[in-house]
């Protein structure tokens, strides 16, 4: 928004609402949202595009999605979106497979893997299964898919995945897990089960492994949509943008806390090695 010659507390103003990962508190924040006569309207998760829509069909929204706009229905093409949304896909549900590829090289002994996903985001959960299944398959790996939707959930979920003794875990991409990033990655420690997640801010917390988008340019490239459509353009004819900019991140003091020698091979490949 800088870039376009909007700084907050000067020319622009800048309203926050966080569900704390409670779908159901979406809809009641963006109609008050609309009360409050927005000029535009920014969505993180498909669930809070959906409920942005809901409440207006007549303020420009920019999301931002972990998969297709189009076939969630938030857009009707990727080159014209149609009504009062555009936004980015992000294309965290697509990588899952790539994520899990990339911890099968790191632990090639790894037979029986775990996928944590999140039944509140269903849209994104279905997307992850379907891919990370089909990969699954090719590697020759067995896949438990355990559900988490809230923090004792997912204290559960590992006390589960411990007892069921699993090689390897890859967490979905999902709003409520990014938030809940510092309690995952201590349990995949204290259980010593090898993870891998979708963004780097688990790795900068301790966790082992992390490759999806780069959240920076993400909320950059929103950030110059919202620019551009408070000087008037419209969201009907800006095209949803894809991410182009991904990380893939080891901490190598996990891998060494876990035991792991990581192959020269991924650590060339890595954008960035914690250490």
């Amino acid at each position: 928004m800088n870039e376009a010659g909007y700084i907050e507390g000067e020319n622009v103003i800048v309203i926050y609402r966080w569900a704390e990962g409670h779908n159901d508190r979406l809809r009641s924040l963006a109609d008050d949202l609309v009360r409050r006569r927005v000029s535009v309207l920014t969505a993180f998760t498909p669930a809070a595009a959906f409920a942005a829509k809901a409440a207006t069909p007549t303020i420009p929204i920019v999301f931002g999605v972990n998969e297709d706009p189009v076939r969630l229905g938030l857009a009707a093409s990727l080159s014209r979106p149609g009504g009062n949304a555009t936004g980015i896909n992000f294309l965290t549900a697509e990588v899952a497979a790539k994520r899990l590829a990339l911890l099968r090289e790191l632990i090639p002994t790894a037979a029986r893997a775990a996928l944590l996903v999140n039944p509140a985001n269903a849209t994104s959960m279905e997307s992850t299964l379907s891919d990370v299944m089909s990969a699954a398959r090719v590697m020759g790996l067995q896949i438990k898919v355990v559900n988490a939707a809230t923090s004792n959930e997912i204290n559960a979920a590992f006390a589960t995945l411990a007892t069921e003794k699993v090689d390897v875990l890859l967490v979905a991409g999902d709003a409520f897990y990014s938030s809940r990033r510092v309690q995952l990655v201590h349990l995949a420690t204290h259980y010593g089960i090898p993870a891998t997640y979708s963004q780097r801010e688990f790795t900068d917390v301790g966790g082992l492994m992390s490759y999806g988008p780069n959240f920076a340019d993400v909320f950059r490239q929103v950030g110059s949509y919202v620019g551009r459509l408070l000087k008037g353009a419209k969201p009907a004819e800006l095209p949803v943008m894809q991410s182009s900019k991904f990380e893939f991140v080891i901490n190598a003091e996990t891998a060494r806390l876990f035991g792991v020698t990581v192959p020269p091979k991924l650590l060339a490949a890595a954008d960035e090695v914690i250490e």
